[in-house]
């Protein structure tokens, strides 16, 4: 069978996480061909793959965020609105609950143009009704251009070509999401979504804290993609989650529990569980990290200067690559005022080299799913301190019919002094730290091994691919 691919911002363009999960799934998934179909910020990142693609890659589709200004969608005149379609695209200009169907046949058959309708009687009528409602002091002009930039991207998105496979599998909601829904609508073929972790809730987070939104806007923004994940919600035959409270927040957010499995994530444990420890006289931490503003390395740096302080035998790798170079630049500035001669960042590394010297792993993601450096560790039998993010403290503690005890210590995200304390235990305890880290093998061998996964992907397929 042929299956389309639904990616945005991951793969193939950055190595980690969602990248490797998605890389390594169709290397693995040899008896079917796949479409990648991936939606990208900066156009600058077209054609650049850091990967080498299967040979059951039958064709990639690139999609840029930033370059859909400047992309032509026809000009012709948007025909005259039924009562039913002139509601729907109200209801999405307020980002409410609208009819996708008619939002995706007016776009896909032409009776709506993006650039006609965004100057249109109608979106005007919208925008002003919009005002009365909810923004009866905010200057019109800030709304206005606010639901433009909004819907700019999404029209323009959902008047794509689609590619035709046999269901169209999405790794996430939001436009990702929603490309994946439209096709589904089109050509009445099954909607697979798997989330890695809650897009929505990534989104609002970032939202609350962005610089470029008008905090009168906001909720506008935040209520924007929850419109996106309850549409993919809604048209999805079977959704998927890594762990069982992302399951739950999906059935909080909406959708139908009936729907709803958690598929875990899965590693190739015979590569890791054989990694021999090789000892130097240090405490060697290591941190398997993109540098990347929402892992947090600067908490990190903070918490092992404090560790550094109280014993000066320890030594601690951040190990991969940069996402964000003002961010990286940031991190390495910090290092440097700290004088910590004693923390290096590695670059990109082969991390099971790397793991054979380390003493334990560390964690500091304000957001995260199923984290696979996290498995990777635990398979090496090394103990891990992590925030409470995603399905940490469920690695680490185990589920409720897992009675193999702590592999780790998990503590709030951004809380400096419990990720010091946490640190500072684990590297000075090490009767401990090894009993953790044998818990910790032993956990990801009967629950998180890489074939359990993929059976259960095949399985959904022939369940839901006809």
């Amino acid at each position: 069978m042929r299956i389309c691919l639904v990616l945005e911002g991951s793969y193939p363009y950055v190595h980690g996480g969602v990248s490797t999960w998605m890389h390594q799934y169709i290397t693995e998934m040899k008896e079917h061909e796949f479409i990648v179909w991936v939606i990208g910020a900066n156009e600058e990142k077209k054609g650049q793959f850091v990967y080498e693609f299967p040979p059951n890659v039958v064709e990639v589709r690139e999609v840029f965020l930033d370059s859909l200004a400047g992309s032509e969608v026809g000009n012709k005149e948007s025909g005259e609105l039924t009562d039913a379609e002139y509601e729907a695209l109200k209801q999405l200009v307020f980002c409410a609950k609208p009819d996708w169907s008619l939002i995706f046949n007016l776009l896909q058959d032409g009776k709506i143009q993006r650039d006609s309708f965004l100057a249109s009687e109608e979106f005007f009528q919208m925008i002003q009704q919009l005002c009365t409602e909810r923004y009866a002091m905010q200057p019109m002009s800030d709304v206005f251009h606010t639901i433009r930039s909004m819907l700019f991207p999404l029209l323009t998105l959902l008047s794509s070509d689609i590619p035709i496979a046999d269901a169209y599998h999405a790794i996430s909601t939001g436009y990702g999401g929603i490309l994946a829904a439209l096709a589904s609508v089109r050509t009445k073929k099954p909607l697979l979504l798997t989330e890695h972790g809650i897009y929505t809730r990534e989104r609002e987070e970032e939202i609350i804290r962005a610089d470029w939104i008008l905090p009168s806007m906001r909720k506008q923004w935040i209520d924007f993609f929850y419109t996106l994940s309850d549409a993919v919600y809604s048209k999805a035959d079977c959704i998927t989650s890594l762990f069982s409270k992302a399951r739950e927040i999906q059935i909080d957010m909406g959708c139908d529990p009936e729907k709803c499995r958690v598929i875990s994530n899965g590693i190739d444990y015979e590569a890791f569980s054989t990694i021999p420890h090789e000892g130097d006289g240090f405490i060697n931490i290591g941190a398997a990290v993109r540098m990347a503003p929402i892992k947090d390395i600067k908490t990190m740096i903070y918490a092992f200067y404090e560790v550094s302080a109280q014993m000066p035998n320890v030594r601690l790798y951040v190990m991969g690559g940069v996402d964000d170079k003002a961010y990286a630049n940031e991190c390495y500035d910090l290092v440097r005022k700290l004088k910590l001669d004693n923390l290096i960042f590695t670059g990109r590394v082969d991390i099971k080299e790397y793991l054979k010297r380390m003493d334990f792993m560390i964690l500091t993601s304000i957001s995260e799913g199923q984290p696979l450096s996290v498995l990777e560790a635990m398979a090496a039998g090394k103990a891990c301190v992590t925030t409470d993010v995603g399905c940490c403290r469920e690695l680490l503690e185990g589920r409720e019919d897992d009675n193999l005890g702590p592999a780790g210590y998990c503590v709030p995200p951004t809380d400096l002094s419990g990720l010091a304390d946490a640190m500072l235990r684990m590297a000075s305890v090490e009767e401990e730290r090894l009993v953790m880290g044998k818990t910790a093998k032993k956990r990801a061998e009967l629950y998180y091994q890489y074939d359990q996964m993929i059976d259960q992907y095949r399985q959904m397929y022939k369940e839901y691919v006809k």
